[in-house]
């Protein structure tokens, strides 16, 4: 009997997989819902065992194509046809506005589409979901040395304490980093946030600072969780990867999940997992999956007539984000990057009592304000803008609006629900403004344009019409040990066997930065326990 994994080198990838999904009938031992920053790297994990047959099942297409691979072309996906375009509700607390709430439809999934940015987690996060969880195992140096010994590659500057080399990820600091962002980083310094040697080594365990960023672009190209822990098995016949597969239903016998019900080229198909369906769909569709199969608030269900497996009520609470708010500044004739990726970043606290920064900002060379800021601020044709992000106390919920698939969802961001999170976001402008008017950027600036110095209610009117995300969705089906849990420390789904969350809606607050590099983790975790459990 052959190899599972013998390299069929007469086939093309593309003909390796087109003839696995053919037969989707053989049993598999896992089903990975979802190629996102953390289903890839389950799915790659798992099937580099031979004796493993694994599926991974992505709604979206290929990435196959320049708007993924080339990450300055990010922008461009936003609404496009590699996001799911969700919208949230009218929220009175942004003048009624609704926000596009993007997230990848894609292999890759966040990864393909977002700006690449490779930012680690603070210690302070990692600590707390070890508390949450009573598993040290999600403590910051159980992750460190995870990062170190198995996913990153590294090519800056050797780091031993902080950074590995050998991973699956490729991670750089910011190539050739541009006299604006350096500019900036110097600004930053002379607010009294302290410079160091990269983001995501000491910086992350201390109250701020500035440094260039980290990435994961390798001669200009966009090196997602997809492509680094997916493509290099695809030719594997134990690794089936099926795109434009919907997934409907989880199916059950008892209280095991035993397979997934799911919308492939206009059928209604099955698929069977002999050990394990692990769902990676993200922070809004993970909790859509759970509901329509029967698990969550047993009141939501009942709307809908969805018999109730499990009543847990936490399934699509917690949702939270960093929000995001851009701040302008005319420009002079100085070279501006003309792409809106930063190749630094700051980090600082409005709070001292806070146990890890809650806000972030990336300098970018162009503006940015919302439209309904832009009307009254119409901004200059040279302009640059400090796009600043802040971990905020409120909390949303994804509600269902039917019983299928096809049927859309009603996201409540509910931001500046907590009163705390508008004096917060107004301190935070003082500090972003300190930077931005600071002597080492002097030469790119002809003066501040929005908010520059309004107070009191019109700058809250500046920040309700011009508040949007940063993309971070998190904590809709939270790991821990209280009354919204959804999943325990190993990723299991309270009440059921045979059922995991591994994305970024099991985070009981949305990490510091960017969340690509957190959620990779999330899934190397989640295979470390299921090959543990499985002895797979």
């Amino acid at each position: 009997m052959p190899n599972p994994t013998e390299q069929i080198a007469s086939k093309t990838t593309h003909a390796v997989q087109k003839d696995l999904a053919s037969d989707l009938s053989r049993p598999f031992d896992y089903i990975v819902c979802g190629s996102g920053s953390s289903g890839s790297v389950v799915a790659g994990r798992l099937s580099e065992n031979p004796n493993v047959r694994v599926l991974l099942l992505e709604a979206g297409g290929s990435d196959e194509t320049d708007l993924v691979m080339d990450t300055d072309r990010w922008p461009m996906n936003l609404g496009g046809t590699l996001d799911w375009s969700f919208f949230t509700e009218p929220d009175s607390n942004l003048n009624g506005r609704s926000i596009l709430y993007s997230m990848g439809k894609v292999l890759g999934g966040g990864s393909s589409i977002n700006v690449g940015t490779w930012s680690r987690g603070h210690k302070a996060d990692w600590d707390m979901y070890a508390a949450e969880a009573g598993d040290q195992g999600w403590g910051y140096d159980a992750i460190l040395k995870l990062y170190r010994s198995r996913v990153e590659d590294w090519t800056g500057a050797p780091d031993p304490d902080f950074y590995g080399v050998g991973g699956a990820m490729h991670v750089q600091p910011a190539e050739h980093p541009d006299g604006f962002s350096l500019a900036m980083l110097d600004a930053a310094d002379s607010s009294g946030l302290k410079r160091f040697r990269n983001s995501g080594g000491q910086m992350m365990k201390e109250d701020g600072g500035c440094a260039i960023v980290d990435n994961i672009i390798h001669d200009g190209k966009r090196q997602s969780a997809y492509r680094s822990y997916v493509t290099p098995r695809l030719q594997q016949s134990n690794l089936t990867v099926l795109t434009g597969a919907l997934t409907s239903r989880i199916l059950f016998e008892g209280n095991r999940a035993t397979g997934i019900e799911f919308e492939y080229e206009g059928q209604l198909r099955q698929a069977n997992a002999a050990l394990e369906i692990i769902l990676s769909q993200g922070a809004i569709q993970t909790p859509k999956l759970l509901m329509q199969s029967g698990i969550g608030d047993e009141r939501e269900l009942g709307k809908f007539g969805i018999p109730v497996r499990q009543h847990l009520p936490g399934v699509g609470r917690n949702l939270h984000d960093h929000v995001a708010l851009g701040l302008v500044w005319e420009a002079t004739d100085a070279p501006l990057p003309q792409i809106a990726r930063s190749s630094s970043v700051a980090f600082w606290k409005t709070d001292a009592a806070l146990d890890a920064p809650n806000f972030y900002t990336y300098g970018i060379g162009i503006p940015f304000l919302t439209p309904e800021n832009a009307a009254k601020y119409p901004p200059p044709v040279a302009a640059w803008t400090l796009f600043m992000g802040m971990r905020p106390a409120s909390r949303g919920s994804i509600h269902l609006t039917g019983a299928r698939a096809s049927d859309p969802l009603q996201v409540k961001a509910n931001y500046l629900a907590e009163p705390s999170d508008l004096r917060d976001l107004k301190l935070g402008v003082q500090r972003a403004r300190e930077i931005g008017n600071a002597e080492a950027l002097r030469r790119y600036t002809k003066g501040e344009h929005a908010p520059a110095n309004l107070t009191g209610a019109a700058l809250e009117d500046y920040i309700r019409n011009g508040l949007v995300t940063f993309w971070h969705q998190s904590g809709t089906a939270k790991m821990g040990r209280d009354s919204i849990s959804v999943v325990d420390s190993k990723l299991k789904v309270y009440g059921f066997e045979g059922l995991r969350v591994a994305d970024a809606s099991i985070l009981p607050r949305v990490t510091t930065g960017n969340t690509m590099a957190p959620c990779i983790i999330v899934g190397e975790r989640a295979a470390e326990l299921l090959r543990k459990e499985h002895s797979s």
